[in-house]
Order: structure tokens, then sequence, then C-alpha cells
């Protein structure tokens, strides 16, 4: 029978200069996971909070003295020989010049090329959580194929973009008329706005968008579908189809249901638990979706997600 797996919880910074930069350190050929770049901290230990751990660690791994910031998010990852939980933590002011006092090389990078670096699995949702929305708008179809159908839905639209939607899944296309206004929207706000296509592959190139997979597709697909630079997103809903999202090179995940939700009410919810176990064992970003909504943000990182996945929680009435 083998032996349980230890856990250990680790406190780590995202250490930010004045220019925005995120300073990132490199693991040393001693310790496992050598050569890949991670945020910079250690394990907490017993007797320890977590900002007295991270003071002590930033301390002995760059001479610095910190002060630790906001939290940003808990991200649980379990590996072979361990289940680790790492807490992040901003850090924005500390006395003292980094520099890697355990012989570690240390680099400040801008946060848009934090996805350059080779990371250990634990670091690669923060990186997502730093760079992309903590909110991902699910659209409703239109409630008919006319022209006021079409033109209420594309007034919540545009109020759903104001009120800050920058991460966006529109419903697949089913006629002509809703294919024109798919690409009407796209069209007029494409600029600061991440759209993707839900499962028409073939229209989202065309459209030069993203595309969110269906659970039934991840497991025809045989390669990533759309070239970096075009996102690829997948619903998930267990860990074989978490794994085929990985392995395909999705950007993202959706998974859930979290809670029940009057759109899936056959569906059992997975609770919070049962979500957090999953995540821990691939490193994809992750959206909780089912019956959550804003309010649900905190507690959704608090289990390793980038945020919320919703079409009520975040689609104007």
């Amino acid at each position: 029978m083998p032996s349980p797996k230890r856990s250990i919880h680790v406190v780590a910074a995202v250490i930010t200069d004045a220019r925005g930069r995120v300073l990132l350190n490199r693991r040393t050929e001693n310790r496992d996971m050598a050569g890949l770049w991670e945020f910079p901290g250690g394990k907490r230990e017993a007797g320890e909070t977590s900002e007295q751990a991270l003071v002590r660690e930033l301390r002995e791994e760059l001479g610095i003295e910190a002060q630790v910031g906001d939290w940003l998010m808990d991200v649980p990852q379990l590996y072979p020989d361990k289940h680790l939980r790492l807490e992040v933590r901003h850090v924005r002011h500390w006395k003292g010049t980094p520099r890697g006092r355990e012989g570690q090389a240390i680099t400040w990078v801008a946060p848009d090329k934090l996805a350059r670096y080779s990371m250990p699995p634990a670091d690669l949702p923060v990186v997502a959580a730093l760079r992309h929305p903590d909110r991902y708008l699910i659209t409703p179809e239109p409630e008919a194929d006319d022209e006021a159908a079409h033109q209420l839905w594309y007034t919540r639209l545009a109020q759903a973009l104001e009120a800050g939607a920058r991460r966006v899944q529109l419903r697949t296309p089913t006629s002509a008329a809703r294919v024109a206004l798919a690409e009407q929207a796209i069209g007029q706000h494409r600029n600061g706005v991440q759209w993707l296509l839900n499962r028409d592959i073939e229209l989202a190139q065309r459209l030069g968008v993203g595309v969110h997979l269906g659970g039934e597709q991840l497991a025809l697909l045989q390669e990533r579908p759309l070239p970096e630079g075009q996102l690829v997103a997948a619903s998930c809903h267990d860990l074989a189809q978490l794994q085929a999202a990985q392995r395909l090179g999705c950007d993202f995940a959706v998974l859930g249901p979290v809670q029940a939700t009057a759109s899936h009410p056959q569906a059992s919810p997975l609770g919070w638990e049962a979500f957090e176990a999953l995540r821990a064992q691939v490193s994809l970003p992750i959206y909780a979706l089912g019956g959550l909504g804003a309010d649900d943000i905190v507690q959704a990182r608090r289990h390793g997600a980038q945020g919320i996945a919703a079409i009520r929680g975040f689609w104007p009435d």
C-alpha cells in the first residue's frame, strides 16, 4: 500500500516594481524541478502565520524586508510525492535590493511575458490570474430568431461589456441571422474583449477569434484546433475531460456545476471540495461554473479557480 502523500503549505509572493514588472526566481540544481522559474517564497513552518513565513523566506532568498500585501489566490496542486497548497500574496513595498542569496538567478518580467517562462504546475494558474479576467461571461442565446429579439440580445451584450466583461463566450449561431449577429458584436467590440464561439471551430477560424469546446469535442480532437493567439477553452465535468483539455493545449477550462443551477437541474453539483480535488490534478487555469456569480469569486480563488464563469450571474436583466 503506498504511503500517504505529505501536505505542504507554501506561501509565495507576486513582487511587483514601480514599472509593474514581476520578480521570478529560478530553481537551483539541488532542488526538484530544477531550472524552472517560480514566484519566490517557501514553506510555512509550524507556529508561523502566512505573513511571517513569507517575510522570513524573502529575507533568506532575496535579502529584502518585505511588506506583505493583499492575498491573490490559493492553488491546490497534487505532485507525485506531496499535496501542495500554494498561497499567493502581493508584495509591492520592501526595503533592500533583491538578489539571489541562495545562488539562484532572478529576473524581472513584464506581466505579458510571464507565459514565456517554464514554471512548475502550481505557478501556472497564478500567471493566468495576473494576466486574464476573473469573470467569464457566457451569453444566452437570443430568445427568438427575429429582429426584435436580436436587438434586445445585442443591447444586453453591450450593457455587459460596458459593465466590464472582457472574456465572452458567444453561443453557437444556428442561422445566418445569428452568424451576422455574432459578426456584428465581434466587429464592433474587438478591442479589449476576448471573444470565444461555443463549439464552432470553423467560424472561429474565419473570424479570427477563440473557440470554446464542448466535452464531446475533447474526445474527438487529436490536436489543438486553433493556433496560439486564438484562445481555446473547454467545458469539463470530470478529470478525464480536464486531462484531455490539458493534453490539447487549451488555454483554460470551465468546470462544474459547482452548485445546483436552474439551467441544468438534472446535474449533480460537485461542491467546492470536489472542485478543488479535480483542479489539483491539472495545471490548467479553471473557471468555476454553476449557480455562481461575482460574489463567489473570492471563494472560487480559495479553491484554486481563475474566477467564475456564468450566464445569469453576469448577463443584464
